[in-house]
């Protein structure tokens, strides 16, 4: 091999190197087994997800990672395409054993094969700290709401930034509407109540000739007269 490895190479220069797009053959390998690196499971990271690594040096070192790098190299657009998904499966594969607080901190940083597993959780803390995910955008939300919507999504949902926008509210309004007619458990009217309160008056009439249940639907519509209902 033409570079070097610490303790020859300092170790500022080593990890520059490790992204490097073309490094002698046999270097990769010999990085991970640096006793060093081992103690710095989070520094595999960037052996695991360089373009040259072999599938066989990836397979060896991804259960040695912490979920934090796994999270990391799910995202990172430089990483190899294998090593995204072998990345993402191996976060699959954790979620079910970790604890509620593990859970809560990886929540804003899951790759988007985890989104569901997430809101399949009930608790409204590890749902708050998912809709701050920095890659989670309006479209993708939507699409995750099912129904029956659970009382600790829309809790969640209220206490987010995501309230005030007019297409999510029209989403949930129709999602509670399923719910308070067909009795859903823990579904009440009152989970309504901000949403209309976010949408502009006109609005409110069209979210109104969209809904089944009569009480939500007559709360739509005598919202949409201006009134102290919204101060």
């Amino acid at each position: 091999m033409s570079w070097p490895l610490p303790p020859e190479l300092p170790w500022p220069r080593f990890l520059r190197l490790l992204r490097d797009p073309a490094p002698p053959k046999g270097w990769l390998e010999a990085a991970a087994d640096l006793p060093e690196l081992r103690k710095r499971p989070s520094l595999l990271r960037w052996v695991a997800q360089h373009p040259k690594a072999s599938a066989h040096l990836r397979a060896y070192l991804m259960p040695r990672m912490p979920w934090k790098a796994l999270s990391a190299i799910a995202w990172d657009a430089a990483a190899h395409p294998q090593a995204k998904a072998m990345a993402t499966d191996r976060l699959q594969s954790l979620w079910t054993g970790m604890t509620l607080g593990e859970r809560k901190t990886l929540a804003p940083h899951t790759p988007k094969a985890l989104w569901p597993m997430v809101l399949r959780i009930q608790d409204e803390g590890l749902i708050s700290a998912f809709l701050t995910h920095p890659k989670l955008t309006l479209d993708p939300l939507m699409g995750l709401l099912r129904s029956p919507i659970r009382p600790v999504i829309l809790e969640a949902l209220t206490r987010s930034k995501w309230l005030g926008l007019e297409p999510l509210a029209f989403r949930v309004l129709e999602l509670l509407d399923h719910g308070l007619t067909h009795e859903e458990p823990g579904i009440v009217l009152g989970f309504a109540a901000p949403w209309v309160k976010s949408l502009e008056p006109t609005a409110r009439l069209v979210a109104a000739s969209r809904l089944s249940h009569p009480a939500l639907r007559r709360m739509c519509r005598a919202w949409a007269i201006p009134s102290t209902t919204d101060e």
